[in-house]
């Protein structure tokens, strides 16, 4: 196992604390390794095993553990007060029904230091939300980024890796596949069909499976475009398939909640303001977009912005997508009071190009820092103050330039 260091960071600087912590993220990105590996460190620092309770709810063993009273009867007699610190792990914890009052009462008793995974959004959005208002964190995990994908796959960050890496994607379970695209493909399908099938069709009792999936394929297909419910309801209907635009809606936040796809609102720069109409929507992951509908060459600007826009995630930023009258910019990017704008591309290829990229940043009127990144090798060149670079380098980076 791989020791993913920025969530075990975030982890070890929010020990002891008296907040619950929530992994969240999309089913095998690797919460339930993050939780291990946090765990097993627990021990060899000297924590007795008995202080911990690790609960992984999709083993057998704790089948029995079904409902909150169940929960808080076996952590409060396996961890019961020693004077030491005492960890709770549960993994999968929207499993349990009424998991959210187990919680919120050992977390009043205290001395319980407790660390939760789940695969779906609305554990954020349930009584847990209520309950623990003020005492919960939620540490998004989201598949690897390129350095963590040569890290997996022991070789040289380089080029080729890169282009290996747009094809494939950062899904941790490929670092135990064998090179057959094939299979890979399959293995990434069948992520899909799980995510789908389990935490949208069970979770929502969808009955129009057909429509979930045909919509599923058109954000895929069309991740990093602006467009509206009514877009698609009236592309469905073009499909023969009669939709509302409600039920677009309902479908859209289903797979939001379970972080299959993420929605990116616009901010108009003039008007200073968040706008109500045409979001755009990103794919979790490069892999499994192009499990669903293939890689394409010609959708490489879409998958270079895919692979910044969860890179900033990653990295904790706050992301929108910047409007300035009838120019766009790709990202406004936040983050503890800072903020920069970046622009992503190909290749500038001509002055067309670089006058596209370019000029909506050169028409902002304030100092925060302007990147214009590509897969042009020429990087680290001012350009009337906004700095261009080599895409991989800037995903490379332990830190953004200043």
């Amino acid at each position: 196992m791989y020791n993913r260091k920025i969530y075990d960071t975030q982890l070890s600087k929010l020990k002891g604390l008296p907040l619950v912590k929530v992994l969240t993220g999309i089913r095998r990105v690797g919460k339930s390794t993050i939780l291990r590996m946090f765990r097993d460190r627990l021990l060899q620092d000297g924590t007795p095993p008995d202080d911990i309770l690790y609960l992984d709810m999709e083993r057998m063993e704790f089948a029995n553990i079904l409902d909150a009273a169940a929960l808080h009867q076996l952590a409060a007699s396996r961890l019961a007060h020693n004077g030491r610190p005492r960890f709770l792990f549960i993994d999968e914890v929207q499993q349990i029904a009424g998991w959210e009052r187990a919680i919120n009462s050992l977390l009043n008793e205290g001395g319980i230091d407790i660390y939760l995974t789940g695969s779906n959004a609305s554990l954020l959005s349930s009584e847990l939300a209520s309950l623990l208002t003020g005492r919960y964190v939620e540490i998004p995990v989201y598949p690897l980024s390129f350095a963590e994908y040569a890290t997996f796959r022991g070789v040289p960050a380089d080029t080729a890796l890169f282009q290996e890496f747009l094809i494939r994607g950062g899904m941790p379970g490929l670092h135990m596949m064998t090179n057959d695209e094939e299979v890979i493909r399959q293995y990434l399908g069948s992520l899909i069909d799980s995510v789908v099938l389990k935490d949208v069709v069970g979770r929502y009792s969808v009955r129009d499976v057909d429509l979930l999936q045909r919509l599923t394929a058109f954000l895929a297909d069309n991740s990093g475009n602006v467009f509206s419910a009514k877009r698609i309801a009236d592309f469905m209907k073009n499909e023969r398939r009669s939709v509302g635009v409600e039920t677009v809606y309902n479908y859209i936040s289903y797979l939001i909640s379970a972080f299959l796809i993420h929605r990116l609102p616009r901010f108009d720069l003039k008007g200073k303001r968040f706008l109500e109409v045409s979001e755009k929507y990103y794919f979790a992951d490069m892999g499994l977009k192009n499990a669903l509908i293939g890689y394409r060459h010609s959708d490489i600007n879409a998958a270079l912005e895919l692979v910044v826009f969860l890179e900033l995630k990653r990295r904790g930023y706050t992301v929108s997508v910047g409007r300035l009258g009838d120019a766009e910019i790709d990202f406004i990017a936040e983050r503890s009071g800072e903020r920069m704008y970046i622009q992503v591309c190909y290749l500038l290829a001509d002055e067309t190009v670089s006058a596209r990229e370019f000029g909506p940043l050169e028409a902002l009127r304030d100092n925060y820092p302007k990147f214009v990144l590509s897969m042009d090798q020429i990087g680290g060149r001012d350009h009337n103050g906004i700095q261009r670079l080599y895409l991989p380098d800037f995903l490379l980076a332990d830190a953004i330039p200043a």
